[in-house]
């Protein structure tokens, strides 16, 4: 169930950050999703802690990420940038891990 999740909530977070760093979607869009998405997880009867796979690391990570930076940083900030590119592509399965990503559950 949580491997399904993680799947479904990639795919479109892949979409969602994708269109934000196009200048596509707003922030506000972006942030929506992210607390949307929170909120589904809440509804799993799971415990915090270590991720279960590397795609759920990068997802969490990746998540942590879009909240802490301002919109601004993370629309001009090149090494940012560059960092969230490396989690999309990993998330789309064409990369590979990044070694930097620290991602937990909630």
């Amino acid at each position: 169930m949580t491997e399904r999740f993680i799947e479904l909530k990639s795919q479109q977070l892949v979409y969602y950050v994708s269109r934000f760093l196009r200048g596509r979607l707003a922030h506000s869009e972006l942030h929506l999703f992210v607390w949307d998405t929170l909120e589904e997880w809440s509804q799993f009867q799971m415990r915090a802690g270590a991720p279960g796979s590397l795609r759920e690391w990068v997802f969490w990570h990746l998540l942590h990420e879009l909240e802490f930076w301002s919109a601004h940083s993370l629309r001009h900030n090149r090494q940012l940038r560059r960092n969230i590119q490396d989690c999309l592509c990993f998330l789309r399965g064409k990369g590979h891990c990044p070694l930097d990503c620290i991602g937990v559950r909630p």
